[in-house]
């Protein structure tokens, strides 16, 4: 039971030494490291169902998941123990918002993959009304793109069936007049086959040559339109036969499915919000406890160890600033003290040369003329 106490104190992220000196909180750790470490469980579930229905591989479904389930785990370890609890209230919820936007974002992407799992049966019947309707959608397009050509076809079939057909009713026409005059019933109303009779019976006689003449010219062309038609039906065919309906196994697949039987159920729309809402609690849960609680003897403890290593650093940086300063004081004087020394050894070698030339001068056998001359020539020079 220790032993897995001390794994949760583990996955809240605090230090067990500095926790050694605040017994009294390590079962508020542990809680809070459990919620820590069953959230990366359920990470690693949600990421395994989500890639398995990309990848249909069990074991790089497996090696991803547990990847991701790691790196939720570790996020949520650090966003947790990186926060520090402050006397100041507004400073304590101005400094947990980005944790909690980011632990939101986490339980979104966590919830997702297992409300798709958790609605699967629903979502496969989808799936399956919505292959047919993409089914129907590419037969439609397929069987469009054979239409036009078809409808060509059947418009010069019907419209040589037209002519034979107006050529065939003008021969039955005049056929028809020919007989009635022929037994008195039309035309004249006298029963003979006189020269109304054979003028009409003449007509329909070239009628009928008319038709057939038309027919055997005309036959030859529906044969070839009927042909054209039934390879374009044919090929047509073959294509929707040959055509593979689309896959709905994907993710997306499903999360769009979620979205139309959401849309369609009232109930799941509500179901998913919750188990949403659920994840986001779970998330944000060691966040808001951490929040909401008086500081503890581990806050006080860890709060003294840091204003020790932040007042030890300020004191580093102190001694260091001021010795530094110092050396480039003492080094600024050394160097003003050394140009000043030099300064004055120059002035009194020159002096010193300067008396030097005044008493040879002096001593000199030269005339003051013969030396205003020398140096009158020199300046020239």
């Amino acid at each position: 039971m220790d032993s897995l106490k001390d794994f949760f104190i583990l996955c809240s992220g605090v230090d067990k030494n500095l926790l050694a000196h605040a017994k009294t909180d390590e079962i508020k750790h542990a809680g809070i490291g459990a919620t820590i470490f069953f959230t990366g469980i359920f990470a690693f579930l949600a990421s395994y169902y989500a890639l398995y229905t990309v990848f249909f591989n069990v074991w790089a479904s497996l090696f991803f998941g547990l990847f991701w389930g790691l790196m939720i785990f570790n996020l949520d370890r650090y966003i947790v123990s990186s926060m520090r609890k402050k006397d100041n209230v507004w400073r304590n919820l101005f400094m947990s918002l980005p944790r909690v936007a980011l632990a939101v974002l986490i339980s979104v992407v966590i919830a997702k993959p297992l409300e798709l799992k958790i609605f699967e049966s629903e979502i496969q019947a989808e799936l399956i009304t919505m292959k047919q309707e993409t089914r129907k959608l590419q037969e439609d397009k397929l069987k469009a793109r054979f239409e036009g050509d078809i409808a060509s076809v059947d418009s010069s079939i019907v419209g040589l069936k037209r002519e034979l057909d107006k050529s065939k009713a003008n021969f039955d026409l005049l056929t028809v007049a020919a007989l009635n005059e022929a037994d008195g019933t039309g035309g004249s109303k006298i029963r003979n086959m006189g020269p109304i009779y054979k003028a009409k019976n003449q007509a329909a006689t070239e009628a009928s040559n008319e038709f057939e003449r038309l027919k055997s010219e005309l036959s030859p062309q529906l044969a070839t339109l009927d042909l054209r038609k039934n390879e374009l039906l044919k090929k047509r065919d073959d294509e929707l036969s040959k055509m593979e309906s689309a896959s709905m196994m994907g993710f997306a697949s499903r999360i769009e499915a979620m979205d139309r039987i959401s849309k369609k159920s009232y109930a799941i729309y509500i179901a998913g919000i919750f188990i949403m809402l659920l994840f986001i609690a779970i998330e944000t849960s060691p966040i808001f406890i951490k929040l909401i609680s008086e500081r503890s003897p581990y806050d006080y403890v860890l709060d003294k160890l840091e204003v020790e290593y932040e007042m030890d650093h300020k004191e580093t940086t102190f001694t260091t600033k001021n010795t530094v300063l110092n050396k480039i004081e003492l080094e600024r004087n050394i160097t003003k003290h050394q140009t000043q020394q030099e300064i004055e050894a120059e002035n009194e070698l020159f002096t010193h040369a300067i008396k030097t030339e005044v008493g040879r001068i002096k001593d000199s056998s030269f005339a003051l003329k013969d030396y205003l001359t020398k140096g009158r020539m020199i300046s020239k020079i």
